[in-house]
């Protein structure tokens, strides 16, 4: 199915800023833009329900209302039961929370296993761990393709491994991984699976239900939404580990490991992400799945010709697969050279984009790329153009 890019594009109030004329936007790995939906409806909580929440009043009931249909709305996208699925402050924070609970729960000579594919805030907080006698063991990339290869996994699994965390797909190598195949494995060895979806999320929202992990994390302020973070945790999982909220809301999955109060307006705009996929399958006359692969075969055409048209230059390295059906539109280039004044110099040429680590500062030294000199990323979503793409490799040609 074709994508309607010019409706796509109507419904991101940022096209049509004066200020963003003329710009091309590839940073979009950092935080997408937003959607009307999610603004109209952050717009209505503060203006008519900033008030606390699910009380008797008809403002605090409807704000209580907005919230749960938040909740509901995107549980169902996600393919989990609505009460698996929580929000908090960011998934940084969220991941921080989960390492508590496994803190709590493992014994010392349990093992977790990590990847150094990973943002650092899906490996930070568990390597923490080892402070408190569990073991911590690196399932690492294949240093020429930045891979992650699943037979090195299985050589990691015994029955003292009790989770092992990796990325759907990598901010910087941006390999989609085979979740399923790699939480199979896991499973089959006793072990629960957490997967980082932030970077793969902007690209379609995943069916964690078909999936399979036990816990799914990613940020809405790169789908299109506020700053939160969502994590779905299955219920199995959920009633094991010990409760991180308040005692009295112990019973209440979603709220487990919600410490901090939930920011009200920022979930309750959650609903306007379900409204924006709601709405682009409507468009195109099709359902949730739909949406996902519509977008993804928008994305993976215009990253294919992007990909072929970097892959003769002999000025810089692709990081990761150079064939598009392998990977999320997140293009990191090893320039060879310091990336961020390549980035601002692209700045001129009206193309945004970013030269950085990106916090993946161990996925980029097993590859042999200094962190300190970065890599450049091009970074797009489904509501970029060909002549958005022409325009980013042209300002790059120029600048190099």
């Amino acid at each position: 199915m074709t994508q309607d890019t010019d409706w796509v594009r109507a419904q991101f109030p940022a096209f049509s800023q004066p200020s963003l004329q003329g710009q091309a936007f590839f940073e979009n790995a950092g935080g997408s833009y937003t959607c009307q939906p999610v603004i109209d409806r952050l717009t209505r909580f503060y203006t008519e329900r900033k008030v606390q929440p699910y009380g008797t009043y008809q403002a605090s009931r409807l704000g209580g209302e907005e919230m749960d249909e938040a909740r509901r709305r995107m549980a169902a996208i996600l393919g989990v039961e609505t009460d698996e699925l929580s929000f908090g402050p960011s998934t940084t924070q969220n991941t921080y929370v989960l390492a508590q609970a496994f803190a709590q729960m493992m014994k010392p000579g349990e093992a977790i296993i990590v990847t150094n594919q990973d943002h650092e805030a899906n490996s930070g907080p568990w390597r923490r761990l080892a402070e408190r006698g569990i073991e911590v063991r690196e399932w690492q990339i294949n240093p020429e393709t930045g891979s992650l290869e699943i037979e090195k996994l299985e050589e990691l699994l015994d029955e003292n491994v009790r989770l092992v965390c990796f990325p759907h797909c990598s901010n910087v190598v941006g390999e989609i991984n085979p979740v399923v195949e790699i939480t199979a494995a896991a499973h089959a060895a006793g072990a629960f699976v957490c997967v980082d979806g932030v970077s793969y999320a902007p690209h379609g929202f995943a069916d964690v239900g078909d999936l399979g992990p036990d816990i799914y994390l990613f940020s809405a302020y790169k789908t299109y939404g506020p700053h939160q973070g969502l994590m779905v945790m299955r219920r199995a999982l959920g009633q094991l580990l010990p409760n991180q909220g308040h005692y009295f809301n112990g019973d209440t999955l979603y709220k487990r490991f919600t410490p901090a109060g939930p920011d009200h307006a920022q979930v309750a705009a959650c609903a306007g992400m379900a409204d924006y996929v709601d709405d682009f399958a409507a468009r195109h006359g099709t359902d949730t799945r739909g949406v996902h692969d519509t977008m993804r075969d928008h994305e993976t055409q215009l990253l294919q010709y992007m990909l072929d048209s970097l892959r003769g230059r002999n000025d810089l390295r692709i990081v990761g697969p150079t064939d598009a059906t392998l990977r999320a539109p997140t293009v990191a280039l090893d320039l060879g050279r310091a990336a961020k004044p390549v980035a601002q110099a692209m700045a001129e040429h009206g193309v945004m984009t970013a030269g950085d680590d990106f916090y993946a500062v161990r996925a980029l030294e097993a590859m042999g790329i200094d962190p300190a000199k970065g890599v450049l990323r091009l970074s797009f979503t489904h509501y970029t153009t060909k002549a958005e793409v022409d325009q980013a490799l042209n300002a790059l040609d120029a600048v190099l």
